[in-house]
């Protein structure tokens, strides 16, 4: 009788504790963003989220709020801004704080993908220089002659 206990004892444990639970039995649905700010299990993990916290503290990025977790060295970086390099800037700062990679999630607005169009427009028109018709016999970069090299003077 105790070893069919214990059977069945092994066997509740084995497929009850695979049995996922219900969102009713926890009391509370959990939502995806919930699920982003847990704190990871990893203590390298939570600290180089927290090195990711630190210097977005101390940043101009602060104003945007962007949501950060890291999981086995990977930062996963999620928000919304107005300003296009804020992007780049939270991929540097995740790699300068010790993450391996960077799942860079950061939506940026259409009215800052409009204003760097206008800007990267503006500066091609304004540097490019119109070229001189070139023939086919001239050569379009100018010739240059060697330079010369002299012997050594003669010391008296």
């Amino acid at each position: 009788m105790t070893t069919r206990l214990l059977h069945v004892l092994f066997l509740f444990a084995i497929v009850g504790l695979n049995q996922p639970a219900s969102a009713a039995s926890t009391g509370a649905a959990s939502s995806p963003k919930s699920q982003i700010q847990t704190q990871p299990k990893n203590p390298a993990d939570a600290q180089i989220e927290r090195t990711i916290r630190l210097k977005l503290a101390k940043s101009k990025l602060n104003a945007d709020h962007f949501t950060v977790s890291v999981t086995k060295g990977v930062a996963t970086i999620e928000g919304s801004t107005s300003i296009m390099q804020h992007k780049g800037a939270m991929t540097r700062i995740a790699k300068a704080s010790g993450a391996t990679s960077v799942r860079n999630n950061i939506r940026i607005s259409d009215a800052a993908k409009a204003k760097a169009i206008s800007g990267l427009t503006r500066t091609r028109t304004t540097a490019e220089v119109p070229r001189a018709q070139v023939s086919s016999t001239q050569s379009p970069v100018p010739i240059v002659p060697h330079a010369q090299v002299l012997a050594p003077a003669a010391s008296k």
